[in-house]
């Protein structure tokens, strides 16, 4: 029989970050309860109908090598998959899935369903009981108490959101969904500071209203790699998307009505993402633009909605419906769900830890929206890592912190509690030092390790990265081999504009050069035809940019010196001579727990720094 009223973990929200939490959290043992504002919105795509992303997808891999959900679920519900960036450089290669929402959604539940150890209840969190500043259960809108040993948080755009639609306002969250109208408030008791951020959404388009032989037409990528290793099906592209552009008539409505954009009449008090603008923000800041690309994308294959990337709005829906209208191919369309602003309550992520638990409530933990980020990949990679840390916590181990020289997980969270963000904030690959080291053809091979220790990676899993590793070892000592001037190189070497040979040449040497890769070069040699093309992109790439490989590790080992040196989390900074006043709050505010941490602050510079190591060798430490 089931304790009803005691679990080892709560995690609050069942989007994309409480899913994982809560995965994690009852695949490595624990008794956990999942509690959603309604069961419909579990694994809910309330924004775009899409995985991955420049440098999204990097975080869906590593997910994936660490051995989370969202990487398989979106595998198995895909309508179309792309690999972007493809003409520059593979350190910013990113996956990007168009996946059916309504299926998405639905294998979300079942997973959770059917996972041991994992309680799915439809209720809204209401207050967090705490005892002696630890974690002691919580208490729901309908007064039913849960007692427990750890709260995960993961409220995503919910707490006392809000949706504006030109002047019509609604007290609610997405998609119709019910805001979280009490959350907000026991968390201002328990000490954390609420600030106010804004996302939006775009219009949906019935299909039978757009005239699809007007609009450019965008496939998918055949033979692409899925985004977990565990999948084993050719992905399928099923529904192909379309490219929309803006002109000077969908301009000039929108700018006729701007008074009325609540964006620019004073009615959105949130702080919105800089990187994801509205179509309304676009036209007021670029308006020496004639044009602005937009992307209809298909919602599900069990509907008629269309999705209009880019057309993020919360103008009044007349004016939504004139600016559509306006623009080529939607001269009939019919707008189904209007586009909105939604605003909502988040924390100063500053306050958290890098396991993501609170700096001064024991075994409470937050992911997600509710620190500040946007998307679903960030909210699910903080997801995966709060759970985490939250069961090593109540394992009594060692939690895994990822290095920002290790992963893009390990740079978002880093960035959160380290630096905080004053708007929505979006990974992208500008914002990894080490991005050439971090690609998204590597994920298995940085993370496996992590994901198998902590106990979320499976002998199957497991298994494929230690075949993986031979092979690629395997790879590499043919690289030594010796390639003997004869006709069929030389012809090839010719037909790619590179120099013949005339002397025996190492084939590493050869893909060296400009024109030739390990790819083209085998159809010739044939000595890497055993090995898959995962294997050998991964040769090529450690073969092509080995000296700005080896430059890189020179880079984090240094970093790795100043993240070694660990800090007192309760030093107070305020007595350091030498430190200057910013540098002394910052510090004090912050906490950091390494010397690299606290270099990476805003307002402590590298003089700083040299003072607080002087401070700590005069310690002895």
């Amino acid at each position: 029989m089931v304790d009803y009223e005691n679990f080892d973990a709560i995690v609050i929200g069942a989007g994309h970050a409480g899913s994982e939490a809560g995965l994690a959290l009852a695949r490595l043992g624990h008794k956990t309860l999942v509690l959603s504002i309604n069961l419909d919105a579990v694994g809910f795509l309330a924004c775009n109908p899409s995985i991955g992303g420049s440098a999204k997808g990097h975080l869906v891999c590593e997910m994936d090598a660490l051995g989370g959900q969202m990487g398989r679920t979106a595998d198995q519900t895909m309508l179309q998959i792309k690999m972007l960036n493809v003409g520059k450089g593979p350190a910013v290669h990113s996956l990007r899935a168009q996946v059916d929402k309504v299926k998405y959604h639905e294998l979300t539940k079942k997973v959770m369903e059917e996972q041991d150890n994992l309680y799915l209840k439809q209720g809204e969190a209401k207050e967090i009981l705490v005892e002696n500043n630890k974690i002691v259960g919580v208490v729901t809108a309908s007064d039913e108490k849960f007692y427990c040993k750890s709260v995960v948080v993961c409220t995503g755009v919910y707490l006392k959101a809000r949706i504006i639609t030109g002047e019509y306002i609604q007290e609610t969250g997405p998609n119709g969904f019910k805001q979280a109208s009490y959350l907000s408030q026991s968390l201002q008791k328990l000490g954390f500071e609420l600030r106010r951020f804004k996302t939006g959404t775009p219009p949906r388009i019935d299909a039978r209203s757009i005239d699809f032989q007007k609009l450019d037409i965008q496939y998918g990528d055949d033979d692409i790699q899925p985004f977990s290793v565990l999948t084993k099906n050719k992905l399928p592209n099923i529904r192909p998307c379309y490219l929309v552009y803006t002109n000077d008539q969908a301009h000039k409505v929108i700018m006729d009505n701007i008074t009325r954009a609540p964006l620019y009449n004073g009615s959105i008090n949130g702080v919105g993402a800089r990187y994801c603008p509205s179509i309304e923000d676009k036209v007021m800041r670029f308006q020496d633009k004639e044009r602005h690309q937009l992307f209809l994308e298909p919602e599900s294959a069990s509907t008629n909605e269309w999705y209009l990337q880019g057309f993020g709005t919360s103008l009044p829906v007349d004016v939504q419906r004139k600016t559509v209208q306006a623009m080529k191919g939607l001269e009939n369309a019919f707008i189904m769900r209007d586009g909105y602003a939604i605003e909502y309550d988040c924390i100063d992520s500053t306050k958290l830890l890098p396991t993501l638990e609170s700096k001064d409530i024991e075994n409470l933990f937050f992911a997600g929206q509710i620190n500040g980020t946007s998307g679903y990949e960030e909210a699910g990679a903080q997801g995966l890592l709060a759970g985490i840390n939250c069961a090593m916590k109540l394992q009594n181990r060692e939690p895994l912190v990822l290095k920002r020289s290790e992963s893009y997980i390990g740079v978002l969270i880093d960035d959160l509690v380290t630096k905080g963000t004053n708007e929505p904030y979006r990974m992208m690959t500008s914002r990894a030092e080490f991005r050439l080291q971090l690609r998204q053809d590597n994920c298995d091979l940085r993370l496996t390790e992590y994901g198998h220790k902590v106990g979320l990676v499976g002998k199957e899993q497991y298994d494929l990265y230690l075949n993986k590793l031979s092979k690629l070892n395997k790879a590499k000592e043919l690289l030594k081999t010796i390639v003997k001037p004869d006709n069929k190189i030389n012809e090839f070497l010719n037909s790619v504009g590179e120099t013949p040979i005339v002397t025996g040449v190492m084939v590493e040497n050869l893909i060296k050069r400009a024109n030739v890769d390990i790819f083209n070069l085998n159809e010739v040699l044939h000595i890497f035809d055993e090995f898959s093309h995962n294997v050998l992109s991964e040769v090529n790439v450690e073969v092509k940019y080995e000296g700005y490989l080896r430059r890189q590790l020179i880079q984090i080992n240094e970093q790795n010196k100043a993240e070694n040196q660990k800090l007192d989390a309760n030093l107070d900074y305020m007595n350091i001579d030498g430190l200057r006043i910013e540098a002394r709050q910052k510090l004090n505010k912050i906490k950091p727990l390494t010397i690299g941490q606290a270099s990476r602050i805003s307002g402590v510079n590298p003089a700083d720094i040299s003072v607080l190591l002087i401070y700590l060798k005069k310690i002895g430490k």
